[in-house]
């Protein structure tokens, strides 16, 4: 399966670059960042919930295997928000003439890092396992409810610089439709589909290597 996602996601990259596209008003080549940029926020938002789905699985059934689940899939959202930050910061640079703007977009992704970042620091303060998967739990559900509000509806509130919240719309409007060609929009439904595939293997083997971890600790005591 991992060399099956790596190749797709090789082709969907060499393809995405070497690919001609369209002029777009205002970015041009840079648009090609869509293709990467896009793929990892869907996957942020996706993780965030994942970890939120197993988090209320945890807290009826109190299965720790749950609870390394729900971690798993915030460790997964917070890399991938990382990835979202780094990517629209190149775009930013050479479209703004800076890494970071404080565009509401950018800010909101700010927010959500520090959110799940605090996650993570009560995870690590708590060392019995049941507290910290409780309360870890109740966090993760209370963390992904901020998390519409500062992806979809923020953003949308205030002016900002990305691009879709102008008129004419270069890409994305505001309402969520797309403009662009065939060409791009099929690389960019290859491009989330393996990057999504990517998550899954991701998710399916850090989550394996932490409940073997768990067991061998719980036979060992």
């Amino acid at each position: 399966m991992k060399i099956g996602i790596g190749i797709w996601i090789a082709a969907v990259v060499a393809i995405g670059i070497a690919m001609p596209i369209g002029y777009i008003p205002g970015l041009g080549a840079k648009a090609r960042i869509i293709f990467f940029h896009v793929p990892m926020s869907w996957l942020a938002v996706l993780a965030f919930f994942m970890s939120m789905w197993y988090g209320i699985a945890y807290l009826r059934k109190k299965d720790m295997k749950l609870d390394i689940k729900s971690a798993t899939a915030a460790e997964l959202g917070f890399i991938f928000s990382i990835l979202a930050t780094i990517t629209g910061s190149i775009w930013a640079k050479f479209n703004w003439g800076s890494f970071w703007n404080w565009d509401p977009r950018e800010t909101s992704i700010f927010v959500l890092l520090l959110i799940y970042g605090a996650h993570f620091s009560l995870r690590s303060a708590l060392e019995i396992e049941e507290r910290r998967a409780t309360l870890s739990a109740v966090y993760s559900i209370v963390a992904f409810v901020t998390v519409p509000f500062f992806v979809f509806i923020m953003p949308r509130m205030m002016t900002g610089l990305h691009p879709g919240e102008g008129s004419p719309a270069p890409i994305v409007n505001p309402n969520g439709k797309m403009y662009m060609d065939a060409n791009m929009r099929y690389v960019f439904y290859a491009s989330l589909l393996g990057f999504s595939f990517l998550y899954v293997w991701l998710f399916q083997l850090r989550s394996k290597i932490g409940i073997l971890s768990y067991n061998n600790h719980t036979e060992i005591e």
